[in-house]
């Protein structure tokens, strides 16, 4: 039963000796099980170095919990299966590379797959979206493949995160425009997603383990895609990622919090604005009106004691709330 754990059926029968008492000596045990004393004490030693017997004397010992022990094991196996997969998925990785290679001297066509139809655009990012392993960089922009909810894709980012999935994401604000979804970004930022914004983007760009990119053909269409793999092209994309990275805004900020700073709605109001939406944008997403942002803005610079927007991105950002 715990072979799985490398206790053989044998050594497993001499820790469930010792189980039931503890006391034993080892030619106690042999002769119980009948067997010889030689083959207990080896089945021993292998059952103190897999941490479930531990030594209390000359040729004493006792069972370590099950709970303790066997758990311990557990744990050591998944990490060695896991470790294991991964060098096997890297030479897969590396295999890969070597065989596209060698296929793009004679045919270049291997560098850039074309996907055409909702159908299969959807089936070969979800192919590709359960291979991923360590990043996932997002240039996000409309149009989006299939319909579109907050839930949906609050439990693809959780699960993404809960893989270890180091998530990177960069917003514009009409990507942020459906209701609900600005205080998603904001939440799942504070659960790990490192998100940020831009005024605008050329196109909607995904990025799986820097090793392929998939974008849109046609700008306003997301049914016909461009998997591209690893070669110069990816190099170009990557970088140009990179680069617009380092120009966007954190959707949360970093910076300590002061004994002045606003509340949450304001907070989340001040870093709409700075986002680029506009007064109506913003009562979309809160549920109210655009009257009550007008107003909700209007005492903001009353408290700050500033006459313009502007003033307020400034003296917000100098202040480290957004």
């Amino acid at each position: 039963m715990l072979g799985a754990l490398g206790i053989s059926e044998f050594d497993e029968r001499v820790y469930r000796a010792y189980l039931a008492k503890p006391d034993r000596s080892a030619r106690e045990i042999a002769e119980h099980l009948g067997t010889t004393s030689s083959r207990i004490r080896h089945a021993v030693a292998r059952l103190v170095e897999l941490g479930v017997l531990r030594r209390e004397g000359q040729g004493q010992y006792r069972p370590v919990s099950p709970r303790t022990a066997l758990s311990a094991l557990v744990a050591r196996r998944r990490a060695d299966t896991e470790a294991a997969f991964t060098s096997v998925w890297d030479a897969v990785d590396d295999l890969a590379s070597e065989y596209r290679a060698t296929r793009l001297q004679g045919d270049p066509s291997e560098l850039v797959e074309v996907i055409t139809g909702e159908e299969a655009v959807t089936l070969r990012v979800a192919e590709l979206t359960q291979s991923m392993r360590t990043h996932f960089d997002v240039l996000d922009r409309p149009p989006y493949l299939g319909p579109y909810t907050v839930e949906l894709e609050e439990d693809f980012t959780r699960d993404l995160l809960g893989r270890g999935i180091e998530i990177r994401s960069v917003y514009t604000p009409e990507a942020l425009e459906l209701p609900g979804r600005f205080q998603l970004i904001t939440r799942l930022a504070g659960l790990g997603e490192q998100a940020r914004f831009l005024p605008a983007l050329p196109f909607r760009l995904r990025i799986m383990d820097r090793r392929v990119a998939l974008l849109a053909l046609i700008g306003g269409r997301y049914d016909r895609i461009a998997v591209v793999h690893q070669s110069g092209l990816l190099d170009a994309i990557l970088e140009l990622f990179d680069t617009y990275w380092q120009r966007a805004q954190p959707v949360i900020s970093t910076a300590p919090e002061t004994t002045d700073q606003p509340g949450a709605d304001d907070l989340l109001l001040l870093k709409m604005l700075q986002a680029g939406y506009k007064d109506q944008a913003i009562a979309r997403q809160l549920g109210t009106s655009t009257r009550t942002v007008t107003r909700r803005i209007a005492a903001i610079a009353s408290r700050l004691g500033l006459d313009t927007r502007f003033q307020m991105g400034t003296e917000a950002a100098k202040r480290g709330w957004i």
